[in-house]
């Protein structure tokens, strides 16, 4: 679906917007506009990183948003995060999405129907920052993730595998701290255009903001989860402790038990009249020991 929401005649540039375009769209765009064919071609992949180039005068970025209806054990970029394509040109600004991105919406509503005209310059840096800022009410919803699994893992009574859910936690915040890392490139390139210094310092401040929440999170999660893994082997290494201590005092008994059951005739224990109390006093003796020794070290 393409909509042209400024139109050259009125404001001297155009804005178009395209949502899930085909190739025969997009080759129509270049011949009209002169946009180089392999940024056309990128438009077209789903998989491409942010990236920002210059090819016939036209500036191409490629910048990802996140996906807020993106399912929940989502984790990996194509997943997480949706694909918006730019071609800028003082006299047009050209937007393709393959899905529906709300803040075109919000961006046709606040300039375009209230009449508030900005130049091409100026909706580029827009577009950019509400692709930044998309990224920050999920941080918000992963620092609740994190708040969560914190809990689950210091105060849980009752012993939870919480490791699916940390992978993913984990995966999530990495996925997003790196598409901020690479959006990196975007904020540079832009600084060497003739754009308002007002405007790139807000952006850069927002970036810089985003880069440090998400930095936070993933220093956070990785401790978290090495936490968790400590955790799960301190409450094994409990349960092996407590096996083995049970199994030192039985270790003497089984020995006791497998000498006289080995019923050779010439025993003389077996034929006398103390002979089965020795053997039961011997065993308490024995185990009265094994206690008092694991006391003494502190095992107990």
């Amino acid at each position: 679906m393409q909509q042209t929401l400024f139109s050259s005649a009125e404001y001297g540039w155009e804005w178009i917007d395209i949502e899930n375009p085909n190739e025969e769209e997009l080759q129509k765009l270049a011949v009209k506009y002169g946009l180089h064919p392999a940024s056309v071609r990128d438009c077209l992949q789903p998989e491409h990183l942010p990236k920002y180039e210059i090819a016939n005068d036209v500036v191409f970025i490629i910048t990802r948003i996140y996906d807020a209806k993106a399912h929940r054990e989502a984790d990996t970029i194509q997943e997480l995060t949706n694909k918006v394509s730019i071609f800028y040109h003082e006299k047009f600004l050209i937007s393709i999405h393959k899905y529906p991105v709300p803040f075109i919406a919000e961006l046709i509503e606040k300039y375009t129907d209230t009449q508030l005209v900005i130049t091409s310059a100026g909706l580029l840096t827009r577009i950019v920052r509400a692709a930044l800022r998309t990224f920050d009410e999920p941080a918000g919803k992963l620092a609740n993730d994190l708040d969560y699994y914190e809990t689950k893992t210091f105060l849980q009574a009752k012993p939870v595998s919480l490791t699916k859910g940390l992978y993913h936690l984990k995966r999530k915040v990495g996925v997003s701290k790196r598409i901020l890392k690479l959006s990196e490139v975007i904020l540079d390139n832009l600084k060497l255009l003739n754009l308002s210094p007002t405007e790139m310092q807000d952006m850069q401040d927002l970036y810089v903001h985003m880069v440090t929440l998400y930095d936070e999170l993933n220093d956070s999660t990785i401790h978290l989860v090495n936490t968790y893994i400590s955790l799960s082997s301190q409450k094994t290494n409990e349960v092996m402790r407590v096996l083995t201590i049970f199994s030192v005092f039985f270790m003497p008994l089984t020995f006791i038990v497998g000498v006289y059951g080995m019923n050779f005739d010439f025993m003389p224990e077996l034929h006398s009249v103390y002979g089965y109390p020795m053997v039961i006093f011997s065993m308490a003796l024995i185990t009265l020991v094994v206690y008092i020794w694991f006391r003494r070290k502190g095992w107990l």
